[in-house]
């Protein structure tokens, strides 16, 4: 399986790099100017990119005793009905969420989508890129609030610009498939 792996994660680096890296000048959501932008939803959104990102995570989370895997939208959107789709196929069905960025004004009012976490779940947050954290933590944030344990980040790209440190502040260790410094 490890050599399955392997191959995935050169076939996803590959998309990445050929798709979704750019050099210019940009900023980011964290308000930073940056020399090289990486829109990993130009693959996250893509049918290989979906494939290959929810095996690699699936990977990544399979010794963790979890009650679902999900993130804030719209980073882990794309990601989290190929994780659930595979996770069914495999036999091993994982319940996925997307956290909105502000709960619903009508039906329910709720901030987080999917099947109902119950307090003391435990969960793992995914996203897209990871650059300050910032999405990472209000997700954690809300999650925290309804007494749900987060066992670990996971994102496809680390940008190393903070996000590990901001996430060890509330004792949530950060995983990635890919650091920028493998794009660079």
């Amino acid at each position: 399986m490890k050599n399955q792996i392997d191959q995935d994660r050169s076939e996803l680096f590959e998309l990445l790099k050929t798709q979704a890296f750019s050099r210019g000048k940009f900023i980011l959501s964290s308000g930073k100017e940056s020399s090289f932008y990486l829109d990993a939803r130009l693959v996250t959104l893509s049918a290989p990119g979906a494939y290959l990102t929810a095996r690699i995570m699936l990977d990544m989370i399979k010794d963790d005793r979890l009650d679902a895997i999900g993130g804030p939208t719209l980073g882990a959107d794309p990601m989290v009905g190929a994780i659930a789709s595979l996770s069914h196929q495999a036999g091993r069905p994982v319940n996925t969420f997307i956290i909105r960025k502000q709960p619903k004004a009508h039906g329910k009012q709720q901030q987080i989508e999917g099947p109902l976490l119950k307090e003391g779940a435990s969960v793992v947050i995914i996203d897209d890129v990871a650059t300050t954290g910032k999405a990472f933590v209000e997700s954690i944030e809300v999650l925290q609030k309804m007494n749900i344990r987060i066992i670990k980040a996971v994102c496809v790209i680390d940008r190393g610009e903070g996000a590990r440190e901001a996430l060890a502040k509330y004792k949530v260790p950060l995983e990635s498939i890919f650091t920028i410094a493998e794009f660079l």
